[in-house]
């Protein structure tokens, strides 16, 4: 089959419907977007308290912070695989190789994107704004939350990144997640095995619709600051 072919193929398989096609992609919005909605509100409270205060042991936070950063996501995957095995100490909840040990997986690998990215744009705000919510009457969480508007846009971003790194990585996925057709196969890990196997119409298929969800992704985001821009 020439390339040609199994590109037209591919999106005989989009338009058609392809059920096995469109289960792995359901499967990959699933763990995904459970996985930033996980992770989001811990990580952008973490980056707010780091921007906002000054505690002792917050340099040391903010270092294997970065450094989390920079964990292939195959590093990642062995952690938890040792941790969610039958020896480790959650062994006991049976997650491994189920969407919920690939949710924890690609929980963990946005964390440090979100919480790192919402630091540096609080740290970008105004100090003024949560002074002049503070001199208005506005509590403490209402403070907080003034800052964070401000700095939505960084936030933005930063989900947007989280998302892009949880639907492209595979490391983390194929350790804890198996690649078990209709129960952990998502679009990276099939497309890893469709093209070992030589089926490349399924892999430029899927490939599309990555490439779709970051341009959409984005364009999302564009507007948004732009409208932002224009206010």
């Amino acid at each position: 089959m020439t390339l040609a072919d199994a590109a037209r193929h591919a999106f005989e398989l989009l338009l058609g419907g392809d059920a096995t096609l469109w289960g792995i992609i359901w499967i990959s919005l699933r763990v995904s977007c459970l996985a930033m909605l996980v992770a989001t509100p811990f990580a952008v409270v973490l980056g707010f308290v780091l921007a906002t205060f000054t505690f002792p042991g917050r340099r040391a936070l903010i270092v294997v912070l970065q450094t989390m950063l920079a964990l292939p996501t195959v590093v990642v995957g062995l952690l938890l695989y040792l941790i969610l095995s039958r020896q480790g100490p959650l062994g006991e909840w049976h997650w491994l190789f189920t969407q919920e040990a690939m949710v924890l997986g690609q929980a963990v690998l946005a964390f440090p994107i979100l919480a790192a990215m919402t630091l540096s744009g609080v740290q970008g705000v105004d100090a003024r704004a949560a002074e002049t919510a503070r001199t208005l009457g506005a509590t403490p969480l209402r403070a907080a939350l003034t800052v964070l508007m401000e700095a939505r846009f960084a936030v933005m971003v930063a989900i947007a990144s989280g998302s892009g790194r949880v639907l492209s990585e595979i490391g983390c996925a194929m350790m804890v997640g198996g690649n078990i057709a209709g129960v952990t196969r998502n679009i990276t890990t099939a497309i890893a095995l469709e093209t070992s196997k030589g089926e490349f119409a399924q892999g430029i298929a899927l490939g599309t619709v990555l490439v779709a969800l970051a341009l959409a992704v984005n364009f999302a985001i564009a507007m948004l600051q732009g409208k932002g821009e224009v206010r």
